[in-house]
């Protein structure tokens, strides 16, 4: 823990500074509420687009990452002179959460971005916002509501490429835990069979243990710890998030570090990359954090009519041992629960989004190009 604190001291990139700036966007209501009703606030609300994002849980850096980004992006071109946007957050509680697009209804909001609790609980509510001619899309934990847009990456393909990859390294033999991510969400449900469509065909692949990390380094470092001693040798580990805490804890128990398939968090890339020791035999796929820019853009678009109602698949980024590169997918100035892909290394450059604008949620340059996938 001491390495990962010195790492973030030096970054100047903490987990208290990246909640600190998320906290500021939390507020209520208050402006989207009184939208020309008085003063400037109104004025500044009704000449644009208003697009607030209402995330489910703010637990992990991901979540964190991925608003701060949303919030650089508003204070740039096209977005800073076309859209009005704010956070609003609730602890993984569908109730709340349904409170809160409630509330944007009742606001006369023009479109909302989501990352859903659950894929079916808020389908209600959705509903009721596409009725009265609100445009939702949700990304990253979609709602399956009819007539809602999703923009994400193949969450069961994500599940399913970790899991080939891990079968091939261990020529289909060998016992493995699986740890999976927040229990209820489109996301852990889809990876997670993912996983297990691969694992179910390979008979000599044990699944000796399978528990949430929950998407977050220390919460899925302190649940390893308190399985490990119950356990066989580890021949391989399937995870959804919270990799680099997985393997510290390994590493705690003086336990060898097996092959490991993973998420994008930058102290399991400097595994990889052999910043940590001996180079960890590794796959590595990243969500996006900029899937939040491609839901703002396609809300935009479509609002402004310059684009079909349509949701989107984006391809995800991914790093082998042998193509991790420090500097553009690993970053060792960066805290270890840092997700790597902030920006699109993929063939597609769909985003190219600034590393400081993800760090502080503040602008770089006047303007941010986002690009769509090809229709």
């Amino acid at each position: 823990m001491e390495e990962q604190a010195s790492t973030g001291r030096r970054a100047g990139l903490t987990r208290r500074r990246f909640i600190g700036t998320a906290g500021r966007a939390a507020a209520g209501l208050t402006v989207f509420g009184v939208a020309g009703c008085n003063g400037a606030a109104g004025s500044r609300v009704n000449d644009k687009l208003k697009i607030p994002l209402a995330n489910s849980f703010i637990g992990n850096t991901w979540r964190l990452e991925m608003e701060n980004t949303y919030r650089a992006a508003l204070a740039m071109e096209p977005y800073r002179s076309q859209v009005f946007g704010q956070v609003f957050n609730s602890e993984n509680d569908m109730s709340d959460q349904a409170n809160q697009l409630s509330n944007l209804i009742s606001a006369r909001v023009d479109a909302i971005l989501i990352d859903s609790a659950s894929p079916t609980g808020l389908n209600g509510v959705v509903s009721q916002a596409i009725e009265q001619g609100i445009l939702v899309v949700s990304f990253d934990n979609i709602v399956t509501a009819p007539g809602a847009l999703q923009v994400n990456t193949d969450q069961f393909k994500f599940g399913r490429d970790l899991a080939r990859w891990l079968v091939g390294e261990l020529h289909g033999k060998g016992s493995i835990i699986m740890v999976t991510g927040v229990p209820g969400t489109y996301v852990d449900t889809q990876r997670t069979a993912g996983g297990m469509s691969v694992f179910s065909r390979n008979p000599g692949i044990k699944v000796v243990n399978k528990f949430s990390g929950m998407w977050d380094s220390a919460v899925a470092q302190r649940n390893t710890a308190a399985v490990l001693p119950s356990l066989p040798k580890i021949d391989g580990i399937w995870a959804q998030g919270g990799t680099d805490g997985i393997l510290k804890a390994f590493k705690a128990a003086g336990r060898p570090l097996p092959p490991t398939a993973g998420e994008s968090e930058n102290g399991f890339r400097l595994y990889m990359s052999g910043a940590k020791g001996t180079k960890l035999q590794a796959f590595s796929i990243g969500q996006p954090t900029y899937l939040v820019l491609i839901a703002l853009e396609l809300a935009r678009r479509i609002l402004r009519h310059e684009y079909p109602r349509k949701s989107l698949t984006v391809p995800y980024p991914t790093v082998t041992t042998q193509t991790v590169k420090v500097g553009q997918t690993v970053f060792p100035q960066l805290q270890d629960s840092f997700f790597t892909p902030f920006t699109d290394t993929t063939p597609a450059h769909l985003v190219n989004m600034p590393l400081s604008s993800v760090v502080t949620g503040k602008p770089v340059g006047a303007t941010l190009d986002v690009r769509l996938p090809a229709l």
